[in-house]
């Protein structure tokens, strides 16, 4: 199988820069989840990857650049490139469409009695913000296809939907493969927007050879919104739309982690010293999450739960801790400020509830800090992952990957994960506190042969399933299409 070189394509790259205070620039790594998965492919193809310039250090690097920098000790040959968006431009772009907007609508999120207004101000951020950010990344990528002819396109996110179809429009045969690394809501939750932005969402997409979602169920509702808001017909049998004398793939395939990697992480010296706190503060018992203070995690409700279960089951009052690691997250957003309030309060008010001056049932940690998950990934009794939506959720891998003492894992119905792993976790509806609290029980109180067994399955599901065979299955599905359209036209 040969790999193509490739220009992947999303808002954020794998680095950005910042002033150094003499003059000159310092490269700072990016973190997240898309990176990391990235990184693989990086390793085995030349690569551009383009990103938009957030800091005013990287829109002088790209301004300096012949073209494209380079980004040293990241893949055989990895390059970038900035799109340098007008402040304004991305303002719009970003925090009044990507987020909240789309954010919301795909995890399911707005009160619809009360939000969201579509006004002349959001429809003016639409036309002069996302559009006008899509086609400036647009401009970047034709750019960058006409100095690497040949190279796959692989785009990346909410961020970018109108992209495609611009670039199509410019480059006609580029092979363009887009990822949505998010929920893809049923069509009616579509009509939340009007017709002219939903539709240029979709008319942008099917401008790609290839959409991929990390479930079934997400491409399945991706197939029914082309069929329902554009009217056009749709092959479920073989996930595909034919659009404008075009087939469209419509394909699933979940994301993973480095096992390996990952694995080795949780081996290493700074895990282990964050295991030696964590485990002089624990009790007989440990209850772990891990999450962004985002508001799709369902954190209040997770909290509720634990405190339905201290009131239903007394026992284990001063015998078992909550260890809450939750990393503050677009704390720009007003949304996202007053969750954290809110969370902090719920915690305040189950800990004077239940707790005493010897003992506090949730120990609740706001701060970023991997070598403390891992270590709480390591020593769970029980890991709860109940968020109302997500689009894989990768917690809910890493954490049994690693985990020492056949814990157990609570999953919500609604994370993508669920697909892979679900059978072996104890699954519930992230709306119903009683069944959560009710899981919470039976996994404390689950035999220890079951334990082991459902341990045993997630970890072997998520080794057999790594990073490797998401960005294997990939590559190769986009050999298949290109050599389709390689293939001479039948006689007949």
């Amino acid at each position: 199988m040969e790999i193509p070189p490739l220009i992947l394509v999303s808002n954020r790259g794998p680095v950005g820069f910042t002033d150094d205070g003499e003059g000159g620039t310092t490269m700072l790594r990016s973190g997240g989840g898309l990176v990391t998965a990235l990184s693989g492919l990086m390793n085995v193809v030349p690569a551009v990857w383009i990103s938009a310039a957030i800091d005013d250090a990287d829109a002088r690097v790209q301004a300096e650049s012949d073209g494209e920098y380079t980004i040293p000790g990241l893949g055989v040959d990895t390059r970038g490139r900035f799109v340098v968006i007008p402040p304004e431009v991305y303002d719009r772009y970003y925090n009044v469409v990507a987020n909240p907007m789309l954010w919301f609508i795909q995890h399911y999120l707005w009160d619809l009695s009360n939000v969201p207004n579509i006004s002349d101000e959001e429809f003016a951020a639409w036309d002069d913000g996302y559009i006008e950010a899509n086609r400036l990344f647009a401009d970047v990528v034709v750019g960058a296809l006409a100095d690497h002819p040949g190279s796959v396109v692989m785009l990346h996110d909410y961020h970018l939907y109108t992209a495609p179809e611009i670039i199509r429009e410019r480059m006609p045969d580029a092979f363009l493969h887009f990822f949505v690394h998010i929920p893809w809501p049923q069509p009616d939750y579509w009509r939340v927007l009007p017709p002219r932005i939903r539709e240029r969402i979709l008319e942008g997409l099917l401008a790609n050879d290839i959409v991929a979602f990390h479930t079934q169920r997400y491409a399945r509702n991706f197939l029914l919104t082309c069929e329902d808001l554009l009217g056009i017909e749709v092959d479920y049998d073989v996930m595909c739309v034919m659009y404008r004398g075009r087939r469209v793939r419509v394909r699933k395939y979940p994301i993973s982690i480095d096992t390996d990697g990952f694995t080795a992480m949780a081996a290493g010296d700074a895990v282990a010293r964050a295991e030696d706190e964590l485990l002089r503060r624990r009790r007989r018992h440990l209850v772990v999450r891990v999450d962004r203070t985002d508001l799709s995690k369902n954190i209040l409700r997770g909290f509720s739960a634990f405190d339905v279960f201290l009131d239903r089951h007394p026992e284990f009052l001063e015998e078992i801790t909550f260890f809450a690691l939750l990393q503050p997250s677009r704390q720009d957003v007003p949304e996202y400020v007053e969750y954290v309030q809110y969370i902090t309060q719920i915690v305040s008010r189950i800990n004077t509830k239940h707790g005493n001056t010897d003992w506090m049932p949730i120990d609740l940690r706001f701060e970023s800090n991997l070598p403390l998950a891992i270590a709480a990934y390591k020593n769970f009794d029980v890991m709860l992952v109940n968020s109302i939506f997500d689009g894989m959720n990768l917690v809910a891998k890493e954490g049994p990957l690693v985990n020492e003492h056949n814990g157990v894992l609570i999953l919500s119905e609604n994370v993508g994960a669920y697909e892979e792993i679900g059978a072996f976790a104890l699954g519930v509806n992230p709306f119903d506190i009683g069944a959560q609290a009710d899981a919470l029980y039976q996994a404390l109180t689950m035999p220890h042969a079951e334990r082991r067994g459902r341990a045993e399955a997630i970890r072997e599901a998520v080794m057999e399933n790594d990073i490797a065979k998401w960005l294997a299955t990939q590559v190769a599905d986009i050999d298949a299409v290109r050599g389709e359209a390689m293939l001479p036209p039948d006689d007949d």
